[in-house]
């Protein structure tokens, strides 16, 4: 079996401030960033013999926009000293629509990145101030013209969906201006607020009221009939491709089982058998590097069980879907007799389709593919 090529990830956790809704890991103390990029270096080193090549690198956050383009530059030619970035590789830059002008996207586009993932979460400014957002629409538009005129052709807006408050049409309303833009890509999140998290916090004390299931089904149906008119593949749960050579790359590995490495406080990696993380918090992730020790804070093995679990788990939530074919070869089950009964269930209910050897979700099925994945 040919070997998968492994992504490369790299959370950079600085925010100028934090948003309401975010569980990520993240950071407002800006002034640790050059000791971060040393110990970032040093993380690197760990890696050179496990992890040889990527295809894909992905810098995300925290706020990566935040470093400036000498920086980023910095971080890629460290990248490549540190590891070989193959020939047409796709990297990836997270961005927030209030950091960078036309020139510093310019310039960034000048150091080889080729895709852009804008994080304009919605074109209302009623919206973007409940989120907490350090910009509002005009902005979120200017920074998508200006990576235009940049160069890059390869953009994804990300929006959040079900917010408090939010009918709709409202939400309609936000599609509708996103496709104006014509991105290549849109990645389309329901907001889902943890309790330690401030608009968490007003939700457990009733001060704010997410719509429920129903409706929450119904933004999901109606956002994938409507960017799918609009010439977009679903292709996974949340994410919507002009053409799936717009589709990210990077992001995929996570869906199909292929290996990659996290670099960066709180950062996952997976090697095909295990998964690790760093430390959520960069004082231990930089402590532990001075020290000379990896940043790793704990690891699992998964053994066949639990990834064929996830291989159903993942397979659901994409439109290619579960190959049942390689479902056999790599743990030897046959789901198609395995459960018979319950896939012609699914299939009645318009959940799943069963052809050329792949079982795939529907629309429908995609709204509930957690639960499709429990047979």
């Amino acid at each position: 079996m040919q070997m998968k090529t492994p992504g490369l990830y790299i959370h950079v956790p600085f925010c100028q401030s934090r948003c309401g809704y975010c569980d990520f890991y993240s950071i407002t103390q800006t002034d640790l960033m050059p000791e971060y990029l040393v110990a970032l270096q040093r993380e690197m080193g760990w890696y050179r013999d496990k992890f040889e090549s990527f295809d894909t690198v992905y810098l995300g956050g925290g706020t990566p926009s935040l470093l400036r383009p000498g920086r980023v530059g910095d971080l890629i030619d460290a990248i490549r000293k540190a590891f070989v970035i193959l020939p047409g590789s796709e990297i990836t830059c997270e961005v927030n629509p209030a950091d960078l002008n036309r020139e510093d996207l310019k310039d960034l586009h000048d150091l080889g990145i080729n895709r852009l993932n804008i994080g304009v979460q919605s074109f209302s400014d009623g919206e973007l101030l409940m989120l907490g957002r350090r910009h509002n629409r005009m902005q979120a538009v200017a920074a998508f013209e200006d990576a235009c005129s940049a160069g890059f052709e390869n953009i994804g807006l990300d929006l959040i969906y079900c917010l408090p408050g939010q009918s709709l049409s409202m939400w309609e309303e936000n599609l509708r201006q996103a496709l104006d833009l014509r991105p290549a890509h849109l990645s389309c999140y329901e907001l889902e607020l943890k309790d330690h998290t401030p608009l968490g916090q007003r939700l457990a004390h009733g001060e704010i009221v997410q719509p429920g299931e129903d409706t929450q089904r119904e933004f999901f149906l109606r956002t994938s009939e409507i960017l799918e008119t609009a010439g977009f593949i679903h292709y996974e749960v949340s994410n919507f491709a002009l053409g799936m050579n717009h589709a990210s790359r990077h992001n995929q590995k996570y869906w199909d089982h292929t290996p990659y490495l996290g670099l960066g406080p709180s950062a996952h990696s997976f090697d095909g058998a295990g998964r690790w993380w760093n430390h959520a918090s960069l004082e231990h992730y930089l402590g532990d590097l001075r020290e000379g020790c990896a940043p790793v804070a704990g690891s699992e093995v998964l053994d066949r069980e639990a990834l064929y679990s996830e291989a159903l788990l993942l397979g659901f939530r994409t439109r290619r879907g579960i190959d049942l074919n390689e479902i056999r070869r790599r743990f030897g089950r046959d789901l198609l007799s395995e459960h018979a009964q319950v896939l012609e269930r699914f299939s009645r209910e318009g959940l799943i389709t069963i052809e050329n050897d792949f079982l795939r979700p529907t629309r429908a099925g995609m709204s509930v593919a957690d639960g499709l994945a429990r047979l």
